[in-house]
């Protein structure tokens, strides 16, 4: 019987001397929250598995400019929201649309992985849904700051958008949220 790996720490050291049990087991501690990362920002469940899979394998190839200066989890989600990034870009660039993709979404909750008590919650399911209808921006720059976490000088320097635009573009995209959920509840 081989001992359990259960400290971030070890499995980052391991993966830089190519254990692959070590890469397995950062992947099941991470891939769920990560591929919510990428779906939430590309809206598409096919791209955020592809993004997900490309994050890793970048991860993994390139553990050792992980510096410790943040957490590895932090340093991952970055990788997942820069391919993320990009492959909105393309994405609306090319004014892709998968049928079966929006078939996908209504089954699944929208593709977001929620708590067990949370998927009987209305209201979550409600403001999660009216957040993706928000235009893309407003999507976009609400998510990377309320769910991802990101400040305004990090949200300015993903979207490439100036300090003062990103506060008026995320002020305004929560206001377009109250206004979407006031109307919903008349």
């Amino acid at each position: 019987m081989t001992p359990t790996i259960t400290h971030i720490k070890d499995l980052v050291e391991r993966c830089r001397y190519g254990d692959k049990r070590a890469q397995m087991e950062i992947y099941d501690r991470y891939y769920k929250a990560m591929y919510n990362t990428a779906y939430r920002i590309t809206g598409h469940s096919a791209e955020a598995e592809d993004i997900l899979q490309e994050a890793f394998l970048s991860a993994f190839t390139k553990i050792e400019s992980f510096k410790e200066n943040s957490t590895f989890g932090a340093w991952l989600k970055r990788i997942v929201v820069n391919e993320s990034l990009t492959a909105y870009k393309k994405i609306n660039k090319l004014g892709e649309v998968s049928y079966n993709d929006e078939l996908k979404n209504e089954v699944d909750n929208d593709g977001i992985s929620l708590d067990e008590d949370d998927k009987n919650n209305a209201k979550v399911r409600l403001i999660l849904k009216q957040i993706k209808s928000l235009n893309d921006n407003y999507r976009l720059g609400l998510t990377l700051h309320l769910i991802e976490g990101y400040d305004y000088e990090e949200i300015c320097e993903i979207m490439n958008i100036s300090y003062a635009n990103c506060r008026t573009m995320i002020s305004r995209a929560k206001e377009s949220l109250r206004k979407k959920l006031m109307d919903h509840e008349k």
